[in-house]
C-alpha cells in the first residue's frame, strides 16, 4: 500500500484534481500506418530461417531490412523478452521508454518499435497480431507491453531472493555474449528494456504497482514485425513461462519460442526505403563556433 498522506489538502484541492491531462506526445503527425503495404508484402514471403529458442534460454538472429520477423508460441504459453540493435551499430538499440511514450503502454498492429536517442528511428513495425483481440482487461491488462524492464538477477537478489542465473537479462546477455564474442564486461551494458512479447500485464487500480498475469498466448499464435533496418535481434523465452505466478526461479512451467525470418517479394517492397536517423542538428544550443 502506498503511504498515508502527511499533509491536509489545500483548498483548491479539489480544482487541481479536477485538470484534465493532456497527450504529451500527440503522434497524429508521424507518417500514418500504411495497411495496404504492409499486408501485401505478407503475400508470397519466403521464409529463409528459423530459429528455436529454447525454454529459460536466450537466442539472437539477424533481420536484413525489408524483412519480416515472426515470434511464435510453438508448444504452449510462454512469454517472451525482445531486444534489438542495429546490426552494424549495437549503440543504437531499442528505446522502450519512447516507444511507450508516443504509442502506449502496450503494442499492436500499426505501432512501431523506435530507437534511442541520438537516432531516433523506426527500427520495426508491428504488422500483425493474433492477441489483438485481447485488447484491455478488468484488471487494466493487456498484452505485448513495454512498461517491464526484464527480469534480472539484481532486483531478485535485492528482493531477497537465492541467487539465479536465467532471468531474461542474463539470457540475452548470453546470447549476445555468443554472438558478438566481446568480454562479459562489455556485453552486459549492451542488454537494455524489452518488449515483453505475448506477456499480459498492467498496473494495480489500488496501488499503481506493475502486474502480470497469465498470458492468453496459444500454441500458434505471433507477434509479427517489419524490419525497418537492419536488426540484429535477441529473444529470451522467459523464466517465468505464462507469467501466471512467478518468474526468476524454475518454478514455472516453460516452453521454447520460435522467430520465423521471412524475405518479401522484390515488388512488394517498390517504394518503400529504411528510415533515415533523426534529424535534429544535435548542437543542443552550443556555440560550435567560440
Amino acid at each position: 500500500m502506498k503511504n498515508t498522506p502527511q499533509h491536509a489538502p489545500p483548498s483548491d484541492a479539489q480544482q487541481r484534481l479536477d485538470i484534465e491531462p493532456v497527450v504529451c506526445y500527440p503522434n497524429n503527425t508521424l507518417p500514418p500506418y500504411d495497411k495496404p503495404f504492409y499486408n501485401n508484402l505478407q503475400q508470397g514471403m519466403q521464409l529463409v530461417d528459423s530459429i528455436t529458442i529454447p525454454a529459460r534460454d536466450a537466442r539472437s538472429f539477424v533481420v536484413p531490412a525489408g524483412h519480416v520477423f515472426r515470434i511464435v508460441s510453438v508448444e504452449g504459453p510462454q512469454v517472451g523478452d525482445l531486444n534489438l540493435w542495429h546490426k552494424d551499430n549495437l549503440k543504437e538499440r531499442f528505446f522502450s521508454g519512447k516507444t511507450r511514450a508516443l504509442h502506449g503502454t502496450h503494442v499492436s498492429t500499426g505501432d512501431r518499435l523506435w530507437s534511442n536517442l541520438p537516432y531516433l528511428r523506426p527500427m520495426a513495425t508491428v504488422i500483425d497480431d493474433t492477441l489483438d483481440w485481447y485488447g484491455w482487461d478488468q484488471f487494466g491488462g493487456s498484452v505485448h507491453d513495454v512498461i517491464g524492464t526484464r527480469c534480472d538477477p539484481y532486483t531478485n537478489q535485492a528482493l531477497g531472493q537465492d541467487e539465479y542465473h536465467y532471468c531474461c537479462h542474463s539470457n540475452l546477455t548470453r546470447a549476445m555474449l555468443d554472438h558478438t564474442q566481446f568480454d562479459l564486461d562489455d556485453v552486459e551494458p549492451m542488454v537494455h528494456d524489452v518488449l515483453n512479447v505475448f506477456m499480459c500485464t498492467g498496473f494495480s487500480h489500488d496501488t499503481h504497482q506493475y502486474f502480470m498475469k497469465a498470458s492468453p498466448v496459444r500454441p500458434g499464435d505471433h507477434l509479427t514485425l517489419f524490419a525497418e533496418i537492419d536488426l540484429l535481434g535477441a529473444l529470451s523465452a522467459c523464466p517465468g513461462g505464462d507469467c501466471s505466478n512467478e518468474h526468476s526461479s524454475d518454478t514455472s512451467k516453460c516452453y521454447p519460442l520460435k522467430v520465423d525470418i521471412y524475405k518479401p517479394l522484390r515488388k512488394a517492397l517498390v517504394g518503400w526505403s529504411s528510415p533515415n536517423t533523426n534529424g535534429y542538428s544535435r548542437s543542443h544550443g552550443v556555440d560550435q563556433t567560440l
